[in-house]
């Protein structure tokens, strides 16, 4: 593979239309593979993370089945992962601002509103999730609460409101202070997550006693060896669409990486082993729910909340809400930070940017939609059908259309002679590759959901949404090449 090329000059050439200091290549880059580990732990040790690796087993799969394929998918990402993070490390520029080289100066804004979209709806949905943990702690040491746990404005109680701004508050203040106080947090809020995690299976296997603990959770049918594939495959399909979001924009954070090696190395730990060794966790935590309470308990605060003692309620909970605000500030808040700054940046700094997605998270009042199955998949399924082929196309620019030469100083101008400006600052055969990937990407998500809805149709294909990433980035890519080798352009620069 041909290595990178990449042409770096002083900043104050670089037009302010297009920069600011949160947008312009960094001086030094810092982050150890720890920071890069610590960041994929507070992705990983959410409440999210835990219900998604104890909901396989619902599909009538074998333990390490489940495994097999919780494994096979996260080691996908860290692939896709270290595709994504080494234009960003080695050019020192965040996700929107590379992004340049392959739609140009300006409409590098397509992805990166796309991406902010989708981050404000996560946002706002985490920082509610994280909420109700915190209600159980008001219920549970202060019981007088629960009178503002009753009628509510807009479709919740005055106790949820409480709880959500608290949380809201929280997370802006450590966004706030900056990069490196949001490093430091994540460093700690990690680990302190797996402590408590591995207290909380030692407590309940101590309860159960080993020898009452299955690693057989199957809920489902038992499936044979040939019917399990296309499950086990959908199952590795959902854990690469669980990481999709940060996976995308993962050069929001390689790009404080010292080296490329060093990011590729936390990635190695962060994802395949630490997610290997969290999902073992989850299985036997879960397992050791059967004989204690009586039924397999899948979601950690229902597991606390079950063990009754205040102790573990006020650790429990709070460990949780801990986790949640990490996964939360990592990947839908410094997200849209970057790409709502890169729409103005002279106007909307990096702080603005993440405060936009903030505010909007709560004009959209997540508490309500997220209990509606079919907003979720007809608002969110249409943006997150546009997150593989915005992948598919950073890919095939960078690697295959730019050979991995990257004119650094060109991203940040507006001048027509600039490599980057290509036809009055976009790229046609970017913006034409999204349109012929995203449309049916958008339509594997939207169309067999609306068929069976309508009754046009009793077939059920909505299983075909599961691949909806893999369909838009293979896609993507294939668009991109096509039509660069049709009419060169990111070549040509």
């Amino acid at each position: 593979m041909t290595e990178p090329t990449v042409s770096v000059t002083q900043p104050p050439a670089y037009d302010p239309r297009l920069t600011n200091e949160d947008l312009a290549p960094l001086r030094e880059q810092t982050w150890s593979s720890y920071n890069i580990v610590a960041f994929w732990m507070s992705d990983v040790h959410s409440v999210g993370g835990y219900v998604t690796a104890g909901s396989l087993f619902a599909l009538g799969l074998a333990s390490w089945q489940v495994l097999f394929a919780l494994l096979a998918g996260i080691v996908i990402v860290n692939v896709f992962c270290n595709l994504v993070a080494k234009p960003s490390q080695v050019t020192g520029v965040p996700y929107p601002v590379i992004n340049r080289a392959v739609f140009g100066v300006l409409g590098a804004n397509i992805p990166a509103i796309v991406r902010g979209a989708i981050a404000i709806a996560w946002y706002g949905v985490q920082t509610y999730l994280a909420s109700q943990s915190l209600i159980i702690v008001f219920l549970k040491f202060w019981p007088a609460t629960a009178a503002l746990n009753g009628p509510s404005f807009l479709g919740l109680s005055a106790l949820g409101y409480i709880c959500y701004a608290i949380l809201w508050v929280a997370q802006a203040a450590v966004f706030w202070r900056g990069m490196d106080a949001i490093r430091r947090f994540v460093d700690w809020a990690g680990p302190a997550v797996y402590v408590v995690m591995v207290a909380l299976a030692i407590y309940l296997v101590s309860k159960a006693g080993w020898e009452n603990i299955s690693l057989d959770l199957s809920q489902g049918d038992s499936l044979g060896f040939g019917e399990s594939i296309p499950v086990m495959l959908s199952a590795i399909a959902l854990v690469v669409s669980y990481f999709s979001g940060p996976m995308l924009n993962f050069g929001d954070f390689s790009r404080y990486g010292r080296s490329f090696r060093a990011v590729k190395q936390g990635n190695l730990l962060g994802l395949p082993v630490n997610f290997l060794f969290f999902s073992i966790l989850t299985v036997i935590t879960a397992s050791a729910t059967v004989p204690v309470f009586g039924e397999l308990i899948t979601d950690p605060i229902h597991t606390v909340q079950r063990i009754d003692t205040p102790f573990a309620i006020l650790l429990g909970g709070l460990t949780f809400v801990i986790a949640t605000v990490g996964i939360n500030i990592v990947a839908n808040f410094i997200s849209p930070a970057f790409d709502f700054s890169n729409v103005s940046p002279q106007r909307i700094s990096w702080r603005t940017g993440g405060m936009i997605a903030a505010v909007g998270s709560v004009l959209l009042t997540p508490w309500n939609w997220y209990g509606n199955p079919d907003a979720i998949h007809y608002t969110l399924g249409l943006l997150g059908a546009l997150i593989g082929p915005l992948f598919g196309i950073l890919i095939a620019g960078y690697y295959v259309c730019a050979r991995q030469r990257v004119a650094v100083d060109d991203l940040f101008t507006l001048d027509r002679s600039g490599r980057y400006w290509f036809s009055k600052g976009y790229n046609p055969n970017a913006i034409w590759a999204t349109v012929a990937s995203g449309v049916p990407a958008i339509a594997s998500v939207l169309v067999p959901k609306m068929l069976l809805d309508l009754g046009v149709t009793t077939a059920d294909l909505t299983w075909i949404a599961d691949y909806s990433w893999f369909i838009g980035c293979g896609l993507g890519f294939v668009a991109l090449v096509t039509l660069e080798r049709r009419v060169p352009r990111i070549a040509a620069a």
